[in-house]
C-alpha cells in the first residue's frame, strides 16, 4: 500500500513494485484525483482517504492487509509551508502518527512493514555532508513537520517492536515532478522557450546547492529498505552538490543555449551567449523566509549495508527533465518539430 501514490514518488514506486510481482494498492487523497493520471496505465487499486482520518486509516488496512506500506503522503510544498504551517504539521507529522497507530490499532505490528519518507530538509542549516549522524537544524514548517515524524516512527519502533524504516532521501526528481519545483519548472521553462512560447525565466536563489538524483533510483532504495533484516535509518544521495544556476545551465545546454551570468545578487541575469538575450532573471518573490543554502548527502551507510547506489547522473537527469518537456511542446503544438541540438 502506498500513501500519497498521485505523486512523482507513489507513481514511479507502484510501477517499481508491479514489476515485482506486487499486488498494489494506493491511498489518494479526493482533492489529488486530478494527478491520477499518471496512474491509468498502472494495475493498481485506488482508495480514496486522508491521513487526517485514523478511522479510515483502519478501516484501510484491515480491508487490504498489507505487508509493506510506504508513506509517502505529505504536503511536500517547502516554501508553501511557511503560509500553511498548521497544515502542514497536520498532515505531515499527525498523519504519519496516525499512519503507524492503525497498524498498531488493527494488530499489523508484527505483519506489515512500514517505509517512512522523511527529507533532506531536517538537516536544514547543518553542515554538509549530512549522515545519519548528523544534527538535525531544519529551516522550515515543512523539515520541521518531516522531523518529528521521523522522531516518531524511531518511538514506535523502539517502544512497539514495529518494522518501520526511515529514508532520508535528498533531492531527488524525474519527468513525473510537479511543477511547483524548481527542477521541473526549470525544464518546462526551457522547453517553452526553445518553442517560442515563453520569454524568460524568473528563480529565486541560484546559489542554493542541492544533491539531486533520479526518482526512479530512489524509489528502489525505498524497497530495499523494507526487505533489509531490521528497521533503520538510512540516507539516500549521489553525494555531489550543483547549484540552482547548475541546474539551469545543464537545461539550457540540452536545447544547445550556452548562458553568460551578468551583475550578481537580485541584479543577476542569464543571457544566451551568441544573441545576448535575457532568458534567466532573479526575482525576490521566490525566495523563502529562511533559506536552505547547502544541502550533500554522505550515504555510505546505504551503500554498504543495502548495496544501494544511485545510477543516474546528474547530466542524465536533467536532459531527460528537459526532453520531456520538449515532447510535451511538440504534442501540444504539432505543426512545430522539435529541434535537434548535436
Amino acid at each position: 500500500m502506498i500513501t500519497g501514490m498521485a505523486g512523482q514518488d507513489g507513481a514511479i514506486l507502484a510501477q517499481y513494485l508491479l514489476e515485482r510481482g506486487y499486488d498494489v494498492h494506493g491511498l489518494v487523497r479526493w482533492d489529488s484525483m486530478e494527478t491520477t493520471q499518471r496512474l491509468d496505465d498502472l494495475d493498481v487499486t485506488i482508495h480514496h482517504g486522508d491521513l487526517q482520518d485514523l478511522s479510515n486509516l483502519c478501516h484501510l488496512i484491515n480491508s487490504v492487509q498489507p505487508d509493506e506500506i510506504y508513506n509517502l503522503a505529505a504536503m511536500s510544498h517547502v516554501a508553501v509551508s511557511f503560509d500553511t504551517p498548521l497544515t502542514t504539521l497536520d498532515i505531515n507529522a499527525a498523519g504519519s502518527i496516525n499512519l503507524f497507530e492503525a497498524v498498531r490499532i488493527t494488530n499489523r505490528i508484527d505483519c506489515t512493514r512500514i517505509y517512512q519518507a522523511s527529507s533532506s530538509e531536517m538537516f536544514g542549516s547543518a553542515p554538509a555532508p549530512q549522515n545519519e549522524d548528523t544534527p538535525m537544524h531544519p529551516c522550515s514548517p515543512y523539515g520541521v513537520s518531516k522531523l518529528a515524524a521521523y522522531h516518531m516512527a524511531r518511538i514506535y519502533r523502539e517502544s512497539y517492536g514495529m518494522f518501520i524504516a526511515n529514508g532520508i532521501l535528498f533531492n531527488h526528481e524525474s519527468p513525473l515532478r510537479g511543477e511547483d519545483f524548481v527542477t521541473q519548472k526549470i525544464a518546462k521553462a526551457v522547453a517553452r522557450i526553445d518553442a517560442g512560447e515563453q520569454k524568460d525565466l524568473a528563480l529565486g536563489n541560484l546559489d542554493s546547492l542541492r544533491d539531486w538524483g533520479h526518482a526512479r533510483d530512489y524509489v528502489a532504495g525505498m524497497h530495499t529498505m523494507l526487505q533489509h533484516h531490521e528497521a533503520d535509518d538510512f540516507v539516500l544521495a549521489t553525494g555531489e552538490a550543483h547549484s540552482v544556476r547548475d541546474f539551469v545551465n545543464a537545461a539550457f545546454g540540452v536545447i544547445g543555449v550556452k548562458l553568460q551570468w551578468r551583475g550578481s545578487g537580485l541584479d543577476e541575469i542569464g543571457v544566451d551567449w551568441k544573441t545576448g538575450q535575457t532568458l534567466v532573471r532573479v526575482d525576490p518573490q521566490f525566495f523563502r523566509p529562511k533559506e536552505v543554502d547547502y544541502l550533500l548527502g554522505e550515504s555510505s551507510k546505504a551503500r554498504f549495508v543495502l548495496d544501494w547506489a544511485p545510477k543516474t547522473h546528474f547530466s542524465e537527469l536533467v536532459t531527460e527533465m528537459v526532453q520531456a518537456e520538449r515532447e510535451k511542446q511538440c504534442h501540444s503544438n504539432p505543426g512545430v518539430p522539435m529541434k535537434m541540438v548535436s
